[in-house]
């Protein structure tokens, strides 16, 4: 699903986010990404989203070589991915529905389809009776899993978020925790960027740890390495 093949980013100016990190998320897996801010986890999620293309090595997702990708190539990428960020990104002059209806016409579904799929993706995150209210009228707990209803709408192959808990109380973190094994458990990949280390250790899921660029540590392999990376 993500493989990532001797990868390094070193930004203008000579600033190294990433350093030959190599490693293998198989589909279907749950992998929390652990790291303290400016570790290195945010250039791993915009090389895989195809925000930032490595500086050398290869990174493919889903088995398409993503630094030889063309730019037009890049929506259709994203097409089979659910993106939930920190901040939610919710359009606040959009009802709930209304949010999670866009992300499905602007890539050019039919309206019919969308009302049937908008309701079916909000009563699998529990949010069946708020798809009226607009965002500043949800909680935060309830705003992310508008974000996350959006997410999945388009069936995506692969789920990232993006700090998913930072703007919540630890008891909705669980909760969303939960709802993200919930949705691995029916073959879906989840990856989860955190730096809450309490969160991962509360599961029992593979934690790859990313610290000053590189992968110091991956519970998959039972063993940490000092310095450089993990091969899988």
């Amino acid at each position: 699903m993500i493989v990532f093949d001797r990868v390094s980013k070193v930004y203008p100016g000579g600033n190294t986010a990433l350093k030959n990190v190599s490693l293998h998320i198989k589909k279907g897996e749950f992998v929390f990404v652990l790291g303290h801010s400016g570790a290195g986890k945010s250039t791993f999620l915009k090389l895989i989203l195809r925000e930032e293309k490595a500086t050398s090595g290869r990174v493919y997702v889903n088995g398409k070589d993503l630094t030889r990708m063309k730019e037009r190539e890049v929506p259709y990428l994203r097409r089979n991915m659910g993106v939930v960020f920190q901040d939610f990104r919710l359009i606040p002059s959009m009802t709930a529905y209304e949010n999670v209806a866009f992300a499905m016409r602007v890539t050019n579904i039919p309206e019919k389809k969308i009302a049937s799929r908008v309701p079916y993706v909000f009563s699998l995150v529990g949010l069946s009776e708020k798809m009226d209210k607009y965002p500043d009228e949800l909680s935060g707990g309830e705003q992310q899993r508008v974000a996350l209803a959006r997410a999945l709408v388009h069936s995506p192959q692969l789920i990232i978020a993006d700090e998913p808990t930072g703007n919540i109380d630890p008891e909705l973190s669980l909760e969303m925790m939960e709802l993200l094994s919930a949705i691995n458990s029916v073959g879906i990949t989840v990856v989860v960027v955190t730096h809450e280390h309490e969160l991962a250790r509360h599961f029992s899921k593979r934690v790859i740890t990313i610290d000053h660029g590189s992968v110091i540590g991956d519970s998959q392999t039972h063993r940490e390495e000092e310095v450089g990376e993990v091969i899988l």
